[in-house]
This record gives structure tokens, sequence and C-alpha cells, in this order.
């Protein structure tokens, strides 16, 4: 299982799963981040916060701790 974290810049990878509960969740999929959707890691700031990314093409910046619940593959 790999997190969105964990993915280095400039690689795109497939979002697998979202955990984290209610309105977290609700937020990041209101963000258009949903099962199947391409996501396109563009930068990630030095220390890891935040992390910029593409969906559906436009731009995106998401905190660490947001990255951590997005399973990708």
């Amino acid at each position: 299982m790999k997190t969105l974290r964990e993915v280095s810049c400039g690689e795109t990878v497939t979002v697998k799963k979202l955990s984290g509960e209610g309105p977290v969740k609700r937020r990041i999929m209101d963000m258009g981040i949903t099962k199947g959707v391409p996501v396109y890691v563009r930068k990630v700031a030095p220390l890891g916060d935040p992390v910029e990314v593409t969906v559906r093409g436009y731009e995106l910046s998401l905190r660490k701790a947001d990255a951590e619940m997005i399973e990708v593959e």
C-alpha cells in the first residue's frame, strides 16, 4: 500500500482508495480526488508539506496529512 505522500516528484499515479472519514474525506473528494482518477505529482516542498499535484486538469496543494489518506497505485 502506497500513499500519495510517498510518491516522488514527476510521477503519475492512480487513486485506489481514500481513507479518513467524514468532513476530511468529503473535502478531498470535493477537490476532485476520487477513486480511479490519475494524479500527477508536480512538486513536493523541501519538508514534504505541501505536495503540489495536478488532478483533472487543475493544480492543487495538499497537506502532508491529507496526502497520507490517499492510497495510490
